[in-house]
């Protein structure tokens, strides 16, 4: 049976806290270990977690406001910069992830921002060992193409979450939708609700490509 909207809504809020629970609970240690501690030197050290911390918790929430919101505030298509500044947020605090943003295009329609944001997040799950993420989408009255590169010695895209982005949710209890996979079918809805495609390949060792045709301005 196909995911309910509720359900749906369910699994991204659990994806959304497990990736916040880091950030916010170094917060709270923080937090704690300010209030105990006397010693100037390690007080500033403190604050300066706090303040990492609190940057990572901001990025990570930006970002999933415009992947898995409903993008309040903007109008029918979002500011590329905004895309942009989502993205790099979201990698900031990975040192062994080199992004590279080749979108041109001033703003995107709210389905293409989406989309490539969640495929951005598949993408760097990917790359466990880190490694080059490019970026680069087009778009015009006939639809949208994005395309995600990834380059890097450890490229890992489960083969029930390769499904789960080109097929969708399928029969087997493997092919059920879970909050680690939340994102990829989210991404294969929204492209195929426009009658696009989503292609995953691999072109050489190291390298994997993941794109989406959207169909419709």
């Amino acid at each position: 049976m196909s995911v309910t909207p509720v359900d749906l809504a369910s699994l991204l809020c659990s994806r959304l806290c497990h990736d916040l629970l880091s950030p916010v609970g170094a917060l709270n240690n923080g937090l704690e270990l300010l209030a105990d501690e006397t010693d100037p030197a390690m007080r500033e050290r403190c604050m300066d977690l706090l303040g990492e911390s609190a940057r990572v918790s901001a990025n990570k929430l930006k970002f999933f406001r415009l992947a898995f919101g409903a993008g309040g505030g903007f109008g029918d298509a979002i500011d590329a910069r905004e895309t942009q500044a989502a993205v790099r947020g979201l990698v900031a605090d990975n040192k062994r992830l080199e992004l590279g943003w080749y979108v041109e295009e001033p703003t995107l329609s709210k389905p293409a921002t989406k989309v490539l944001l969640n495929l951005v997040l598949v993408a760097a799950d990917a790359l466990v060992r880190g490694g080059s993420l490019d970026v680069g989408a087009e778009e015009n009255e006939q639809g949208a193409e994005i395309v995600i590169k990834l380059e890097g010695q450890r490229i890992i895209l489960d083969p029930a979450l390769r499904r789960m982005l080109v097929e969708g949710e399928g029969p087997g209890e493997e092919e059920r939708v879970t909050a680690r996979s939340a994102p990829a079918y989210v991404t294969h809805d929204l492209v195929a609700r426009t009658g696009g495609a989503i292609l995953v390949s691999e072109p050489a060792e190291g390298v994997m490509i993941l794109g989406a045709t959207i169909r419709g301005g």
